[in-house]
């Protein structure tokens, strides 16, 4: 019975039963992986604190605590893998023989919680400072500023944002050395060897997760989001009855089919009778055309529907016919729109047409390219058709965009001569720094001139200005077809770029413009991060800075299309037509 119990010396009985195993040597690896895993590295903590208090620092826009929380967090993370990366060198190439080092008790404690002490007070010194100066650029917009009690908040959203960061890098650092270890066993390889395999793994999975399924995940369910948002209406958007604007009964794009913001832009906009009083003169009722994404789906014969439109309503006939190529949901700027409508009393036509459903800043993300072909692809095929009309007779043809709708615009060109060429005159506002045109202008801008106000070639084709002064001085130096770029210093869509991580633009080292904190500094991945989180609230300041440019299109337009016989005085009565105006059509989508 015995020997049958018994194999190769084992005793099976003793196999069946589980040993006693003592508690402490069960759990004890189990609390010192935890202990590690959680234990700080003190030199991360110095550089952590370095980061988040440049982080405080003046951006281009003011930021409360919501919105300074999440930076200073990304910044202090970014800055205590820095610090850890360098204690680990020092550490091991430079004390590692030091007979002093690491100091004794109580010596090391006492180090360390002086390090914990002086990080804390230098943060809320700093956040005090960062309130003021909130509220100085604040005050320098006219906008509500920030408390000083209220805006401590950001320090502890800025620590719960930074250690869950500094977790999910733990978590790939964990992977990485179970996925090592199986490979010892596995296929007996060096620890090197099997650590840098683990690595490459760990990447390679990182980056399918988050450039393959994530962003893709989320690009797919955000462009079905706002694909719903796209079928349903504003409150106050009703049919036009009025032959001149698409969407209306006798119409070849349906109302149904316009998208949320195309339907805003037929159903706005004054009547020939309301044109009449603003000016007073007798006007004409404005053409406005439009294709949405659900008019037809396929591009080209979504540019058959704008052609036969603009053919349908008489565009062709009028003084100046405007393409208008659309941010990112199709949304057309109403200020513009009015503004170009009260300056030629309604002799216009205004074409856009719908190119996606995502906002701007998810397209610019996700898909600048499509942008540019759809902007190319407009403009081409109404300058094609605008070029089959007698020349005496034809109107002015020209391009408005703003924001991503100056990048659609600009990829139907490839140089400012091909501009001249095309069309009688541009207005672009508020370009995205990526722009390709743009950023050939203004690093090749004249010597002496800055990146925020640059000047090109004297100013004879092409001109830069943040304010109305800019546009007019020495006018008669300005050959025509004019283009003209307006963008603000403050504005966060002209000057965010993946390169602010790691160098300074020039329009950092040089004097700020009208609505830049001369205190914004730059510094290594804080400003991109300071931009990045300004650009979620580029528009949300009061117009006349950041991405709001409220009337100033007006100063722009009239600049560009020049009209006959206009005065400084119709440029006020129409901007304070269009002030009572702005609001009552819904900010940008």
């Amino acid at each position: 019975m015995v020997e049958s119990r018994a194999l190769d010396g084992v005793d099976i009985e003793s196999r069946e039963r589980p040993r006693l195993v003592d508690p402490a040597r069960l759990h004890g690896p189990r609390l010192d992986r935890t202990w590690r895993f959680l234990r700080l590295d003190f030199t991360g903590i110095a550089c952590a604190t370095l980061f988040f208090c440049w982080s405080l620092t003046p951006s281009l826009l003011p930021r409360d605590w919501l919105f300074q929380g999440p930076i200073g967090g990304i910044n202090g993370a970014i800055g205590y893998t820095v610090g850890a990366a360098i204690g680990w060198v020092v550490g091991r190439y430079v004390l590692r023989r030091r007979s002093w080092w690491p100091p004794p008790e109580p010596w090391a404690t006492g180090l360390k919680v002086l390090v914990v002490l002086t990080c804390v007070f230098a943060s809320i010194v700093m956040l005090a400072y960062s309130a003021a100066w909130q509220r100085e650029l604040a005050a320098l917009m006219g906008a509500e500023g920030t408390t000083t009690t209220g805006y401590i908040r950001t320090g502890g959203l800025s620590m719960l944002v930074g250690a869950a960061i500094v977790s999910v890098w733990r978590l790939l650092r964990e992977l990485v050395r179970w996925i090592a270890g199986r490979l010892i066993r596995r296929w007996r390889l060096t620890i090197p060897t099997a650590t840098t395999a683990g690595i490459l793994i760990v990447t390679v999975l990182f980056f399918l997760l988050v450039d393959g399924v994530l962003r893709r995940g989320i690009y797919a369910a955000t462009n079905e989001a706002f694909s719903l948002q796209n079928s349903t209406t504003r409150n106050g958007a009703e049919q036009p009855v009025d032959s001149g604007k698409s969407g209306s009964p006798e119409s070849y794009a349906p109302w149904d089919t316009l998208g949320f913001e195309g339907r805003n832009f037929v159903s706005r906009g004054l009547d020939a009778a309301e044109l009449s009083a603003a000016n007073g003169a007798p006007a004409k009722n404005p053409i406005r055309v439009y294709a949405g994404l659900d008019t037809v789906g396929d591009a080209d014969a979504r540019m058959d529907i704008v052609i036969d439109e603009l053919e349908r309503t008489g565009a062709f006939e009028r003084e100046i016919l405007v393409v208008i190529p659309t941010t990112g949901t199709g949304w057309v700027n109403p200020t513009a729109a009015q503004a170009i409508e009260l300056v030629h009393n309604g002799d216009t036509a205004l074409v856009a047409s719908q190119y996606s459903f995502l906002p701007s800043w998810i397209s610019f993300l996700a898909d600048r390219d499509k942008a540019e072909e759809a902007g190319k692809m407009l403009i081409g095929r109404v300058h094609e058709r605008w070029l089959q009309e007698p020349e005496a007779t034809r109107p002015k043809l020209m391009v408005y965009g703003e924001s991503l709708g100056t990048q659609a615009g600009e990829g139907a060109f490839g140089t400012l001569a091909d501009i001249r060429q095309t069309v009688d005159g541009v207005l672009w506002v508020g370009p995205p720094n990526e722009n390709r045109l743009w950023g050939d202008l203004v690093r090749n801008r004249d010597p002496g001139s800055t990146e925020v106000e640059p000047v090109y070639g004297g100013g004879l084709v092409v001109r830069f200005a943040d304010n109305s002064a800019d546009m007019v001085e020495n006018a008669e130096q300005w050959s025509s077809p004019r283009i003209l770029y307006v963008q603000f210093p403050s504005d966060p869509v002209v000057w965010w770029s993946p390169d602010l991580a790691f160098t300074r633009p020039d329009w950092l080292t040089e004097p700020p413009g009208q609505d830049r904190s001369p205190s914004m500094k730059w510094f290594p991945f804080v400003t991109f991060w300071q931009v990045s989180a300004d650009l979620t609230n580029a528009a949300g300041v009061p117009d006349g800075h950041g991405h709001n440019y409220g009337t100033i299109v007006l100063d722009g337009w009239i600049a560009v299309a020049q009209p006959e016989g206009w005065t400084a005085v119709d440029t006020e009565r129409v901007r304070s037509t269009l002030e009572s105006l702005i609001g009552t059509e819904g900010p940008e989508k």
